[in-house]
């Protein structure tokens, strides 16, 4: 498998190792990658839940337009 990085994303790996908390810049790619796995299951459950509670929601009598325009008014607050 050949991977390529930013330079960015080198030197920050390359820092990983240098200050010891890695071994290498394998255990740095697995370990984001563990976290991302996390990161994106626990995302998904968010928005399941999320998605669950506006099925079980009430209908709204407000529409699209509505609901849009007050976000917008309360961006402006």
């Amino acid at each position: 498998m050949n991977v390529s990085f930013t330079t960015k994303q080198e030197e920050y790996i390359a820092s990983q190792v240098k200050e010891g908390d890695y071994q290498n810049a394998s255990e740095v790619v697995r370990d984001a990658l563990r976290l991302h796995e996390v990161y994106r299951h626990r995302i998904i459950e968010e928005l399941r839940a999320e998605i669950a509670k506006g099925w079980d929601s009430p209908v709204s009598p407000r529409n699209v337009q509505d609901i849009l325009k007050a976000k917008l008014e309360e961006r402006r607050t």
